[in-house]
């Protein structure tokens, strides 16, 4: 349970997008809050985190451009199976951000539990080559619609599975 203080934070994001966009942000607030993750401050945004394994699920705020657009990004690096939309998305953030690199499968990071493969993000260009990204991260989920939140969901709670089994030590 949320307390008075992080609703509020939640409440005063949801009342500054506009009137189509509100329903959307508040249905995946929701549901992560429904899992235990709590809505924190950080920096300009808000970060979504478990209290059994503290890593970030999910981050919401506001793009520092002119238009203050807002941002949704998702940690599904643990899933599999996703939509063609999810993988170009991950193949956005590969090409994007090189430094980003998945150090994990050569065993040089430490920073997740569990087989390295298992928790990057992955992609297999047109030319046979697989890309790695850093599974730590959210990835930002461009133009946020009705269409994703089914998807959103179900990659949150795998995700979720995850993270418990192998950062909290429960078994899924």
């Amino acid at each position: 349970m949320n307390t008075k203080k992080q609703e509020e934070l939640v409440n005063v994001f949801l009342s500054a997008l506009e009137e189509n966009t509100r329903p959307l942000y508040r249905e995946i607030v929701l549901y992560l809050s429904e899992l235990g993750y709590h809505p924190q401050k950080e920096r300009s945004y808000i970060s979504f985190k478990h209290d059994l394994h503290n890593k970030q699920m999910a981050k919401m705020g506001f793009q520092r451009n002119k238009e203050q657009s807002p941002f949704f990004a998702l940690r599904f690096s643990a899933c599999k199976g996703y939509s063609q939309r999810f993988a170009d998305i991950v193949s956005t953030a590969i090409e994007k951000y090189p430094s980003r690199a998945a150090n994990c499968p050569d065993g040089d990071c430490v920073f997740c539990a569990g087989d390295p493969k298992t928790h990057v993000y992955s992609y297999t260009f047109p030319g046979g080559e697989t890309k790695y990204h850093c599974g730590a991260r959210a990835l930002e989920i461009p133009n946020l619609k009705a269409d994703d939140i089914g998807e959103i969901k179900k990659l949150i709670k795998e995700e979720h599975a995850y993270l418990l089994k192998y950062e909290a030590g429960i078994g899924a």
